[in-house]
């Protein structure tokens, strides 16, 4: 019986197509020609979880302005739909590589913490074999004991490392109660921290208290630390005409005043003030409260809603990346919130999109918090404290009734989102850090995606 060309391939290698291992061929003769950054983080598309988002953002403009990466991630875990990824993929200067190990119980807190662990462990063995060739390595804090892979792997190949705290641990865990200071495994963890941080080239954080914290917490550390907000595309995100936004018509939005709290609904957010506000503006007719995603309070601000009969408060999930820009756009006001036990440890990213939309801003947060200082800088909205319901309400029912002035603090949002944190600006100070680090006496850039494009910087003596 004659065998196809495709099945003899299939044989040897069942997951790879003949186009693929051709790719992959290319990748592994490219690899030894250029620099490369090795990016490893458990979430990527098609999970939504934002770390994942703005990694894959992150890594495709690296690639397009000349820089080789290989970015090492898990198969979808967090909040998805499509329950699988191909194994390996490959575009311009980019491979992406995942791992099936980390799918048990992705529902669960405990099965998470297996797969995460589970993550790390993989992501160690593959990068033993190739942590020698790789000129840089990026890790982040998802999950968050993925630095001491970093810290492994420096140790034993002397590979270098620049770390991406998206959260501080073990401090959040701290701050909310899920760890006591004087347990054996906060003391450990912090310990294992100090050194993952003295170990790396350099720290990036998103924000300047998460930067204030991470010097009080570590005095000694001289390792340097770069402050790098989140983005958004304002290409991509823009405001659109009611009557035409297609989110707006599916959920019947055409009508009142939205105010929308969109993304993780987790431990670190205060959604009690929130809710508390709704409480009070619950005969105010045309007022509606949309609450987008999941995350570890959904359930509890549900039933907290259900049983206060809080009927302008609707839920949607999580949403498809493609259907973001008009689900932005759709909100007449945006809520972003930290508790004040969190600030310093979390930055939300959710703030940068809701800019971009030219949207409002209710900012809920502690006196000192970085958002208050965004807010109050861009003149986009308000900020209140933690617990001020009363003055939240206050503002959304005022905004509700003057919609010039809603209009006007939008555009104020869009232009500091414009002149602060886009794509381009926030890459370029990435390739900058990068740049730093990079071993490039032997090794060249690749080629950008186009030749007009904007290389990656080159540091002098790198």
């Amino acid at each position: 019986m004659a065998v196809s060309g495709q099945a003899l391939f299939s044989c040897f290698l069942p997951s790879l197509s003949p186009q693929t291992l051709g790719q992959r061929w290319q990748w592994r003769f490219q690899q030894s020609q250029h620099a490369r950054l090795t990016i490893v983080s458990q979430f990527f598309p098609p999970d939504f979880a934002a770390t994942g988002q703005f990694l894959d953002d992150l890594s495709r403009r690296l690639s397009n302005l000349g820089l080789q990466v290989l970015v090492l991630t898990g198969q979808p875990n967090y909040a998805f739909h499509d329950h699988l990824a191909p194994r390996i993929s490959f575009d311009h200067n980019r491979c992406i590589r995942r791992t099936s190990v980390s799918r048990w119980w992705p529902s669960r807190i405990r099965g998470r913490v297996v797969n995460s662990v589970l993550f790390c462990l993989r992501s160690m063995l593959r990068l033993l074999r190739s942590a020698r060739r790789g000129d840089l390595m990026l890790f982040t804090s998802e999950p968050a004991y993925l630095p001491l892979c970093g810290l492994f792997l420096h140790r034993i190949t002397g590979a270098p490392y620049v770390l991406v705290l998206y959260d501080l641990y073990p401090d959040i865990a701290l701050s909310l109660g899920v760890l006591n200071l004087g347990h054996p495994l906060a003391r450990l963890w912090k310990a294992w921290q100090g050194e993952c941080l003295a170990a790396a080239r350099e720290v990036v954080v998103l924000s300047s208290t998460m930067a204030d914290r991470l010097r009080q917490v570590y005095p000694t550390l001289t390792t340097p630390v770069e402050v790098i907000p989140s983005w958004a595309d304002p290409q991509r995100i823009h405001p659109m005409p009611r009557h035409s936004n297609p989110f707006v018509l599916r959920h019947g939005l055409e009508e009142g005043f939205t105010v929308m709290y969109a993304g993780n609904q987790g431990r670190c957010h205060d959604l009690d003030t929130l809710v508390d506000a709704a409480l009070l503006l619950q005969e105010c007719k045309g007022i509606r409260f949309l609450i987008v995603g999941g995350g570890a309070q959904h359930r509890q601000v549900r039933r907290r809603v259900q049983q206060a009969g809080l009927t302008q408060v609707q839920f949607l999930p999580y949403q498809e990346p493609a259907d973001l820009p008009a689900m932005l756009a759709a909100a007449d006001l945006a809520v972003v919130s930290l508790l004040a036990e969190a600030e310093g440890q979390v930055a939300p990213s959710k703030l940068y999109g809701h800019l971009a939309a030219a949207t409002p801003v209710a900012v809920i947060c502690s006196p000192s918090s970085y958002l208050r200082h965004e807010v109050e800088t861009a003149r986009c909205g308000a900020a209140f404290r933690n617990g001020d319901a009363a003055g939240l309400a206050a503002f959304i029912e005022r905004l509700a009734q003057q919609p010039q002035l809603a209009h006007d603090l939008g555009l104020a949002s869009r232009r500091h989102l414009q002149q602060t944190a886009t794509p381009e600006l926030v890459v370029q100070r990435y390739a900058a850090v990068l740049a730093r680090h990079l071993p490039l006496v032997h090794k060249r850039l690749a080629a950008p995606l186009a030749p007009t494009e904007q290389q990656l910087p080159v540091v002098a003596g790198a």
